[in-house]
């Protein structure tokens, strides 16, 4: 008998790695003889590098470099088990929990520091690199991410724009002679789990500004900064990023790597699917478990549940997801592929109390899932 356990992180709780081992220690008391594999999966946000260095057999790299605010801070990069391939994950250099929530503001926050990452991982040899690019706290377009790898952004007397979003509307020419030539050596992959253009009432200020900090005419500001700033792109650079679908990711992000580093956008979840070889392996397995800390109606749109539901239904593979939290609105994800939902909360109690007992929930989840499996099976006759 074999299970496959697939989990995303429970974000503010437990990573990845360790929300699968709670579950499979879970499975494994109510089924001691099975074949447990533990897969811990991401999205492209918080917890990626880690999921694929330890499917790939890779290492963290940690480096100091430019925060949000413009302050050092202390970030990290994988680089996997090929030793040529580097994942980055943007919010550990220019994400939301790095700036202090009276600090936030993404008219002066920069990707600056995503930058020196991916000029770090070039040093490292890798020509290939992911970019997962959730949780940002900047608004800037790439632009602090873009003048890092060499990239000179100039107002009208010639100088460099400063940093954030707002000093975008101040861009009148780039200049691109001084790109690190080993950028346009290396392959770049966007792992992106929104589709969101970079302007308009569903872009990247709009949708995502107001949560790092934006009041109602920052957002304002912001939007036209950013139009500006893909008109720009569009006129110099021959790109089109303002309607591009996932370059309003991580601020406009996405459509900084499109326009400076010609990186290709794809569902973070497919990427990490392949990189930890999913599908070799749920074929032939008898039950999938996945799950994330919260389940509602987004969660079929580019998560880890949805994205271990589809591949594991090629097979033909039935699916229980496992969560905190579960929106009755859940039940829409059963046309995906996912068979059932359950919540691992043990009773009523205070987020405090149910983030300090996670690892204990999902065991006992994990336990219960596999043992009413095993109850399906009995009744309907399966071996």
């Amino acid at each position: 008998m074999k299970i496959v356990v697939a989990p995303d992180s429970f974000k503010g709780s437990l990573p990845a790695p360790e929300v699968a081992g709670a579950i499979a220690a879970g499975v494994e008391r109510a089924l001691p003889d099975a074949a447990v594999v533990r897969v811990p999966m991401a999205d492209g946000g918080e917890g990626t590098v880690r999921a694929l260095v330890e499917a790939t057999g890779g290492r963290i790299v940690r480096e100091r470099v430019t925060g949000p605010l413009g302050e050092p801070v202390d970030a990290f990069f994988g680089v996997l088990g090929d030793g040529r391939t580097a994942v980055v994950e943007m919010a550990a250099a220019s994400g939301l929990p790095l700036v202090p929530a009276h600090r936030r503001n993404p008219m002066v926050t920069t990707t600056r520091g995503t930058g020196e990452l991916i000029l770090r991982a070039l040093d490292c040899g890798c020509r290939t690199v992911i970019v997962g690019i959730g949780g940002s706290a900047t608004n800037d377009g790439g632009a602090g991410m873009a003048q890092a790898l060499g990239v000179a952004l100039l107002d009208a007397d010639g100088r460099e724009i400063g940093p954030g979003g707002g000093e975008l509307i101040r861009l009148r020419s780039i200049d691109m002679s001084g790109l690190d030539p080993r950028v346009r050596q290396a392959k770049f992959v966007v792992a992106c789990d929104v589709d969101n253009p970079l302007v308009g009432p569903r872009g990247a200020s709009a949708v995502y500004g107001p949560q790092k900090g934006a009041s109602r005419d920052q957002v304002a500001a912001l939007d036209e900064a950013l139009r500006h700033f893909a008109r720009v792109i569009q006129e110099q650079l021959g790109v089109a990023i303002a309607e591009l679908p996932g370059a309003g990711a991580a601020g406009g992000l996405g459509g900084g790597l499109v326009a400076f580093a010609d990186a290709a956008l794809k569902a973070g979840v497919e990427i990490v699917l392949d990189a930890v070889q999913f599908r070799e392996k749920a074929r032939g397995a008898d039950l999938v478990i996945t799950g994330e800390g919260a389940i509602d109606h987004q969660t079929a749109f580019g998560k880890v549940p949805a994205g271990v539901a589809r591949a594991a239904k090629e097979f033909g593979v039935p699916v229980v997801a496992v969560a905190g939290s579960v929106s009755t609105r859940a039940r829409e994800l059963h046309d995906i592929g996912i068979d059932a939902v359950f919540s691992c909360t043990l009773r009523p109690m205070t987020l405090e109390d149910a983030l300090a007992r996670t690892r204990e929930a999902l065991e006992f989840a994990g336990e219960q899932v596999a043992r009413a499996w095993c109850a399906a099976r009995r009744s309907s006759g399966a071996s």
